[in-house]
């Protein structure tokens, strides 16, 4: 079996979610019917975080995400919509897979993570 690179796995990800961009995640979240999953790591926070996202470090995605586990978060439903991110898209894009593979079906990620946010000028929360 021929290894993979980080990047290469980021790429095969993409090919098989959905990939959105700021304005079309602004335009889920303004509808109400969505979670916006932040998988950044807790000192990744300090940089700011997009309002109404909930919070889920990659490193516990499948404990927080499965609900018969004692860490489930309650915003996690696997018949809801969720959309991912991180600081650049390739976390989110493999959480994405993820939750797919927990049973989760309507799942995205935003395409570039936080930092398309912030360049696309949109609100922040310190």
């Amino acid at each position: 079996m021929t290894a993979k690179t980080s990047a290469q796995l980021v790429q095969e990800a993409k090919a098989s979610i959905e990939n959105l961009t700021p304005d079309q995640v602004e335009a889920e979240m303004a509808s109400g019917n969505v979670t916006l999953l932040d998988v950044r790591d807790a000192p990744e926070l300090a940089n700011g975080t997009i309002p109404g996202a909930v919070h889920a470090s990659r490193g516990m995605l499948e404990f927080y995400a499965d609900p018969s586990s004692p860490y489930h978060k309650p915003e996690l439903n696997p018949d809801s919509r969720v959309i991912l991110h991180c600081a650049s898209g390739g976390r989110s894009a493999l959480a994405a897979q993820t939750l797919r593979e927990l049973g989760y079906n309507d799942v995205a990620h935003l395409d570039g993570g936080f930092k398309a946010w912030q360049a696309a000028g949109k609100p922040l929360r310190s």
